[in-house]
Formats: structure tokens, sequence, C-alpha cells
């Protein structure tokens, strides 16, 4: 089974198809869909891992804090109880 994501995006809720051969996350598969350009953004994020003294913990809030920035309120990948019945 393909992997997918689902994300919400000024109000309204998508779907994408996922690929760790294309994305290094579904953050970034999120922002490519709805055309955002990251690259300010994944510099900050470097410069953030490289100083932060608490570690993945930082990166974590920066990338939540700045995603709800841009608009999107929810990303995570679907699981199978999040599909509709057939």
């Amino acid at each position: 089974m393909a992997r997918q994501v689902i994300y919400t995006f000024k109000g309204e809720t998508k779907t994408i198809a996922f690929s760790y051969d294309k994305h290094h996350d579904l953050y970034e598969a999120a922002a490519e869909a709805e055309g955002i350009d990251l690259t300010n953004f994944l510099k900050m994020e470097a410069q953030i891992a490289m100083t932060s003294k608490k570690g993945a913990k930082a990166e974590r809030d920066f990338r939540r804090t700045e995603f709800a920035r841009f608009g999107f309120t929810s990303i995570k990948f679907v699981r199978e109880d999040d599909e509709p019945a057939k």
C-alpha cells in the first residue's frame, strides 16, 4: 500500500501521495503540494539543530510553529482507520 499524507491547509483538508524517495518528511510533501518555498525555513531549521541544547524538541517546536504560520493546522500520515469504509 502506498503511503498517503492527509493535511489541512487554510481550512481545506487534502490527501496526497507520499514517497521518501521524493521528500524528506510529510511536512515537506505538504508544503510542496501547496507551492510553499521552504528554502529559508530549512536553513533556519538547520541552524536551530546546530545550536539548540534541547535538540529534536526545539526543531519540532519550530516546525510546528512555522507550519501553523504557513496555514497548516494538521499534517499526518493516513492510517487504515482514517480511510472511509468501502
